[in-house]
């Protein structure tokens, strides 16, 4: 009984080695069988951005990560809201009703997000902008178009250029790939 224990455990070590052996020499891969073709199948991990080199982009990358931190919360408020306000005025029949609504959620917004939207820089700004698109689908000057007049538009467009920024500012996942990146990776979604 010993024996066989034995045999069966070096022979366990054995097969083991040589597997070990053998796997060293060969790669393993998926492939499937198209037309008669056989097309292996690579699978690539997400890319992970190493350290990087440059002190300054690094200090560049951080301050994206801190202000994307600070900012999505909000274009997701507001992509939320929107959305809310929209559902609420289809179920209303009279325009004088619509333009009140409007004008009480107008009012609770700039209370509730005035001292905070006050306290952020200038990039925080233009990429809340850039978000809230991302969001919503649409630019955050159709939005107040489609709920003031234009001349209003007009005026906070010219304040947001002023500063640097551009209420008709879209986001793109491929040209935003670090804010993309960011949002991922961080599991902010």
């Amino acid at each position: 009984m010993k024996l066989k224990i034995f045999f069966i455990l070096l022979l366990a070590g054995w097969l083991n080695q040589a597997y070990s052996q053998e796997t060293k020499d060969y790669i393993i891969l998926r492939y499937e069988i198209i037309d008669g073709d056989t097309v292996p199948v690579y699978t690539f991990d997400d890319a992970i951005l190493s350290r990087l080199k440059d002190p300054e982009a690094e200090k560049k990358y951080l301050r994206l990560v801190r202000d994307i931190k600070k900012v999505l919360p909000y274009a997701k408020i507001a992509a939320f809201r929107l959305q809310l306000m929209e559902d609420n005025l289809n179920n209303m029949t009279s325009e004088k009703e619509k333009k009140e609504y409007i004008k009480l959620t107008e009012k609770a917004i700039k209370e509730d997000y005035t001292s905070l939207l006050k306290n952020m820089t200038m990039n925080q700004g233009k990429l809340l902008v850039k978000l809230i698109y991302r969001e919503t689908g649409k630019t955050s000057y159709e939005i107040l178009e489609g709920y003031t007049n234009p001349f209003t538009t007009a005026i906070w467009n010219t304040v947001a250029r002023f500063y640097g920024g551009d209420l008709k500012q879209t986001y793109d996942p491929i040209e935003d790939y670090y804010i993309e990146y960011i949002i991922k990776s961080l599991g902010l979604e």
